[in-house]
C-alpha cells in the first residue's frame, strides 16, 4: 500500500535525524530509504535539504551557548576566533572536492549498490581505527590547532563518497589525528553547521525552480521529525562516547551493506540500478 506523503516525509526526517551524526551515513540511509518508498526524485533532493537543515538546527540548539560565546569573543584572539579558523579550515578541502567532483558522483554513486559498497567500506575501516592505539594529544576542541581542522577536513572528504558518512569521516578522522572521543565527537557536530549550511544552499539555488508553498506541509513535517530525532541523537551520542568505542557501528555497517547486496543478488528487494 502507497504510503501518504506526509508519512513518507516523516519517516525520512527521523532517518536524516537519527543518522546525520552518527558514523553510519545519513545520505547513504536516505538513498535507500527513498528507493524503497519511491522517493528518489528532484523534489526529494530539495526536501533532503530542508531535514538536513532541520537535523543541523539541533546541533545550533543543543550548543546555543558556545555559539554565542563563539560569536561575541570573536573581536579577541583566543579560543572562540580559533574555533571559527578551524572550522573555515576544516571546511574548505570537502567543499572544493564537492564542487569539482560534485556532478559525477551523484551521477555514478548515488544508488543503492555502490552505498551498500560504501557501508561495508567504511565499517572495515572503523574497526581498523578502533584495533589502533588512540593516543589524544589533543584532549578538546579548544586545544585543537589549524593543522588537526586540516586533517579531519581532509577526512571529510571521503562523505563526498555516499556511504561513507560525514560523521565516521570526521570523527575517525579526528581519533587518528590524536583528538579524544569526545573532541571529535563534537569537533565533528560544529563542523556539521557550515558544510550542511553550504551544501543545502547550494542545492536550493540549484533546484530553486522546484520550490512551492504547496510543498510547505510535509517539508514542515519533515524538518520538524528531523530536529527532534537529531536532538535527542546527539545527547544520546556525547554520553556514549564517554563509556564506548566505535565498534558497534562498524558491525551494523557491514551487516547492513551485506544485507542490501544480498537481497540485490537474490531478487529479494527491487533496488533501482541508478
Amino acid at each position: 500500500m502507497e504510503l501518504p506523503l506526509l508519512a513518507k516525509a516523516v519517516i525520512l526526517g527521523l532517518i536524516e535525524g537519527l543518522t546525520e551524526f552518527l558514523p553510519i551515513s545519513s545520505t547513504g540511509h536516505l538513498i535507500l530509504a527513498g528507493d524503497l518508498l519511491g522517493f528518489n526524485t528532484p523534489q526529494g533532493k530539495v526536501f533532503e535539504v530542508v531535514i538536513q537543515t532541520g537535523a543541523m538546527l539541533a546541533i545550533v540548539w543543543e550548543y546555543r551557548s558556545r555559539f554565542a560565546r563563539t560569536v561575541a569573543g570573536l573581536g579577541a584572539i583566543g579560543p572562540s576566533r580559533r574555533l571559527v579558523v578551524n572550522l573555515i579550515v576544516a571546511f574548505v578541502p570537502a567543499a572544493v572536492l564537492g564542487l569539482a567532483f560534485g556532478t559525477f558522483i551523484t551521477a555514478h554513486l548515488f544508488s543503492p549498490i555502490p552505498v551498500a559498497t560504501a557501508f561495508i567500506v567504511g565499517g572495515v575501516v572503523i574497526l581498523w581505527a578502533e584495533r589502533r592505539r588512540h593516543v589524544v594529544t589533543v584532549p578538546d576542541v579548544d586545544s585543537m590547532s589549524a593543522s588537526d581542522a586540516l586533517k579531519v577536513g581532509c577526512a571529510q572528504c571521503l562523505a563526498l563518497v555516499p556511504g561513507m558518512s560525514r560523521a565516521g569521516s570526521t570523527i575517525i578522522g579526528g581519533l587518528l589525528s590524536g583528538l579524544s572521543r569526545t573532541a571529535a565527537t563534537e569537533f565533528s557536530f560544529f563542523l556539521a553547521v557550515p558544510t550542511l549550511m553550504a551544501a543545502g544552499g547550494y542545492q536550493l539555488l540549484k533546484e530553486r525552480d522546484l520550490l512551492s508553498a504547496a510543498d510547505l506541509s510535509w517539508f514542515t513535517a519533515g524538518g520538524v521529525a528531523a530536529f527532534l530525532a537529531a536532538f535527542v541523537c546527539v545527547r544520546w551520542l556525547i554520553r556514549f562516547v564517554s563509556r564506548h568505542d566505535f565498534t558497534v557501528f562498524a558491525w551494523y555497517r557491514i551487516a547492513f551493506g551485506i544485507a542490501v547486496l544480498v537481497t540485490a543478488q537474490t531478487g529479494l528487494v527491487e533496488w533501482s540500478a541508478r
